[in-house]
């Protein structure tokens, strides 16, 4: 049987605006663009860097 892969949902809480070029550009690779936006994210060790990189403009919940 394979093994599900975990996946995480990531929704932008904070404004990139007036941010460093570098967190709008982590965001906009998390394919976050817009406030209160969603994805579903799988969990791996990139995804978990870009998302400690913007921490405080994102809020991480682990998807069922």
């Amino acid at each position: 049987m394979a093994k599900a892969k975990k996946t995480l949902t990531v929704t932008q809480v904070g404004s990139p605006i007036g941010r460093p070029q570098w967190q709008r550009q982590t965001l906009i690779g998390l394919g976050l663009n817009k406030m209160n936006r969603s994805r579903e994210l799988e969990d791996t060790p990139s995804v978990r860097g870009m998302i400690n990189r913007v921490h405080h403009l994102v809020r991480v919940e682990a998807a069922e």
